[in-house]
């Protein structure tokens, strides 16, 4: 069982890079942070212990170079590597060369990487546990296999990557001659993004709620879960606004599920922090989505209603430490995405922020890794910001939330933060009648 570390790599960027830092630092950890050329005016690198940098701007020459990471994790004489969110989180192929390099990867074994990675023996192993989801295929090797189970699950259905994620690759399809079109696009589109080109079918679920429960585990067969968090405010598969608790659904439904979620984490051993992510159709049944064996972009929106440093826990179990204690649920917490993009068309946005200033205020948390005088480029995510209201009440989690958005000055580049303000004043939304179309069928945003 590893010790407490000394010296921790932050293989990522952007806000997570610098909550990990924060986190070392909380734990009196020394921390390394990496970046790319397109990064070299980040602020979070002045709050690391040291730096690295990494040749080229491309996520694929920096924080997707395996290669390259390892080699500064050599360089620094790190003993452990946090990978964040996204780019290499996931990687089980990652996860080895840490271990192989003498370091320890901030995350679950590689084991349940892989596990939870490919989406259909994900499905098949939590519907095998007792685990609700929806009708679904194995891999579909051609289009005349794709197109037996689509008549097999009943149009229409979603074709998925299946070892994709974030949303990229999927497609509704409504009969034989959309899936014969989407079929060879889908895939190649997999291939691509995920150097997996298997796909799978899965039910349509009409206007459904996205609903996920945090867990924990010690590796030991202890785990824990520490809620839920509603993710229905999404643009193309893409989360936009996540709360917690969920609004509008039965307390002794989601305590339920939380506990399966949990009850199954220490069947498995699981060893870190993860997300079962679900949905929840018109009529009120849950279905299984995917695991997502990492720290979830909101897992800001958990701290604040359960009070668990939930980066700084990931780290202590990484190390071999205990599980915390099981917290209330305590108030209401909303975060919003703040993307560099056109609020009315959804399209990126780039360049220099000329004037970029985060608000200071109770009952308001912003998580960032911009600064003013920084560019914002073509080469990553254009997540900008995640601003989180928290209070006794939905209600009062909303309205300062709103007065956090207002307080968020950024000029440079358009931003999303008209769309959020209309959202979060919108009847429906303050109602929690919630899904996941709610953005595009109110033509707040195209649909692609």
């Amino acid at each position: 069982m590893p010790g407490p570390f000394r010296k921790l790599l932050v293989a990522n960027r952007g806000a997570i890079a610098r909550r990990v830092i924060r986190a070392c630092d909380k734990l009196g950890i020394g921390s390394v942070a990496v970046y790319s050329e397109a990064d070299a005016g980040a602020p979070y690198l002045a709050e690391a212990s040291e730096t690295l940098a990494l040749s080229g701007s491309s996520a694929v020459e920096t924080y997707l170079n395996i290669p390259a990471l390892v080699d500064c994790v050599k360089r620094s004489g790190a003993d452990a590597v946090h990978p964040g969110y996204g780019f290499l989180a996931e990687s089980a192929a990652f996860a080895l060369a840490i271990e192989e390099a003498g370091a320890v990867f901030i995350g679950p074994a590689p084991r349940f990487l892989e596990m939870m990675g490919d989406k259909i023996n994900a499905r098949a192993l939590m519907a095998e546990r007792g685990l609700p989801v929806f009708s679904g295929s194995d891999a579909v090797s051609d289009l005349e296999a794709a197109l037996q189970a689509a008549q097999v699950i009943g149009y229409p259905v979603m074709l998925k990557p299946a070892g994709g994620g974030g949303g990229i690759g999927m497609r509704v399809v409504r009969d034989d001659n959309e899936l014969s079109l989407a079929f060879s696009q889908a895939r190649n589109l997999a291939g691509a993004a995920f150097g997996d080109d298997t796909l799978f079918l899965e039910a349509w679920i009409a206007s459904p709620r996205h609903v996920e429960f945090q867990v924990l585990g010690d590796g030991r067969g202890g785990a824990m879960h520490l809620y839920e968090r509603d993710c229905s405010l999404q643009r193309r598969h893409q989360k936009v606004i996540e709360e917690a608790p969920a609004p509008g659904i039965p307390r002794q439904e989601l305590d339920l599920l939380a506990a399966k979620a949990a009850a199954i984490s220490a069947a498995m051993r699981y060893d870190s922090v993860g997300t079962l992510e679900m949905l929840r159709d018109a009529r009120g049944k849950f279905g299984f989505l995917e695991m997502n064996t990492r720290i979830q972009v909101e897992h800001g929106v958990t701290e604040a209603v359960t009070g668990v440093d939930l980066v700084a826990t990931q780290i202590e179990l990484a190390a071999g430490g205990k599980l915390p204690e099981q917290p209330p649920l305590d108030g209401f917490a909303v975060e919003a995405r703040v993307y560099s993009e056109d609020s009315r068309t959804g399209l990126p946005s780039t360049g220099r922020l000329s004037h970029f200033r985060t608000p200071e205020m109770f009952g308001v948390r912003v998580d960032t890794g911009y600064a003013q005088g920084q560019s914002v480029t073509h080469y990553y995510d254009p997540l900008l910001a995640k601003v989180i209201g928290w209070g006794t009440t939905r209600e009062q989690a909303v309205g300062r939330l709103l007065v956090g958005l207002k307080g968020l000055e950024i000029r440079g580049v358009q931003t999303n933060i008209p769309l959020l303000e209309v959202v979060l004043q919108d009847d429906a939304f303050l109602a929690a009648d919630l899904d996941t179309g709610f953005l595009h069928r109110r033509r707040w945003l195209p649909e692609s």
